[in-house]
Parts: C-alpha cells; structure tokens; sequence
C-alpha cells in the first residue's frame, strides 16, 4: 500500500526474521514489565491485545469486513489495562470507557478506509470500504450516535458530574453530523471531513472527562 510502503519492514530495511525477532522480544519485555511493576491482570490484557492484533486481526485482513469490529476490540483494551494498572480491578467504569473507544473507532477507520479504498483493494484487503461502502459508511454513522448513551453512563456511574452530559453531547454531535454526511453522500470530501473531525473528537472528549472527573471530585472534597 502507499500509505504503508516506506515502513521498514515493507522496504526491506529489515528482514521478516529480525522484524518478529524484535517483536516478539518487546512483547515479552512489555508483559514481563507489566506482570513484575504493575499486576497481573493489566500483564493478562496486554498479552491478550497482542495475541488479538498479531494472530487474529492481521489475518483476518484478507478474510472478511469481521477484521475492522476484531481491530475495534483491539484499540478498546487500552483503556481496560489503564484502570487495571490504577486500581487492580475491572469494574463498569473500565467497560463504559472500553466500549467508548470501541465505538469511536468506526468513524475514525471507516472514513480512512474509504478514502484509502483503492489501495485496499490492490493488497487484498477485505474491507467494508472496498466490498460493501454503504455498509461502510452505514455503520460510521452508527457509532457516532452511540457515543452519546455511552457517554451518559459515565455520569450514572459516578464517574463524572452530570454536566458532562450536556458537554460530551456538543462534540459527539459535530462527529455525527460529519458521519451523517459521510453517509448521506459516501465521497472523498465527506469521509476526509469525518477522519479529522473523528481526530480532534476524541482527545477532547477525554480532556472533558478528565476536567469533569475533577471537577467532581474537588466538589466532593468541599462538602467534606
């Protein structure tokens, strides 16, 4: 792919030999770390992750659109190794922000795939971008609009005050307008427009949740 091309491995800067030499090394360092300084159960999904994105998403590539909802879980268990490391634990604070990254990825990949379709195509790749873009851009739009319940929970959870609400509601909805568009007309210009506005989504929706978690919190201090 051209997107992919100047990567070292693709270029034969390394061989596959060293590449999963490497790899596999750094894997084993990272769960190793993880399972002596941190605990065992951020160790468990980070072995999980790796196992998940190197044995089963990557083949998955070339075999069926089941890949992009398989790289989704991948990209949600971040999240769940973050509260693991900071409490030891998985409760539903864990799940909700698991299942918001999950869903955020849709918009972000699936306007990608769209405008990177034809080299998806040429390396094989079975994407929804390439075999079904009604799909593909139907179910951008579908996780856009559940990011709002999704960002709900976390307020009914106690993790943020309720204002976040009103907050996340603003810029989960100029997220869904662009996906609306995307989906109304599948162009170039309306799958570009939803990756970028899917790039500056998400880092405030977390600065918002950071902001109102401290907010909540330095309330709860005050009334001690």
């Amino acid at each position: 792919m051209s997107r992919t091309r100047n990567r070292p491995l693709a270029r034969y800067a390394l061989s596959p030999v060293h590449a999963l030499t490497f790899g596999t090394a750094c894997g084993v360092a990272g769960v190793t770390s993880l399972f002596v300084f941190v605990n065992p159960l951020t160790a468990g999904l980070g072995l999980a992750n790796i196992v998940l994105y190197a044995g089963v998403y990557t083949r998955m590539k070339r075999l069926t659109i089941a890949n992009t909802w398989v790289g989704a879980v991948v990209g949600a268990i971040p999240p769940l190794m973050g509260w693991a490391a900071a409490t030891g634990t998985l409760s539903p604070g864990a799940w909700v922000l698991g299942a918001i990254m999950f869903a955020w990825q849709f918009p972000h990949f699936n306007s990608l795939a769209y405008t990177l379709r034809a080299d998806y195509s040429k390396a094989g790749y079975r994407m929804m971008s390439v075999t079904r873009p009604r799909l593909n851009a139907r179910v951008a739009l579908r996780y856009s609009l559940l990011m709002f319940p999704l960002c709900a929970m976390l307020p009914v959870l106690g993790i943020t005050d309720m204002l976040f609400i009103a907050d996340s509601s603003i810029v989960n909805a100029y997220m869904a307008v662009c996906a609306y568009k995307f989906w109304k007309h599948p162009e170039p210009k309306h799958s570009r427009r939803l990756f970028f506005s899917s790039i500056a989504h998400l880092p405030v929706l977390l600065i918002l949740i950071m902001a109102h978690k401290f907010w909540q919190d330095r309330k709860a201090q005050s009334n001690i």
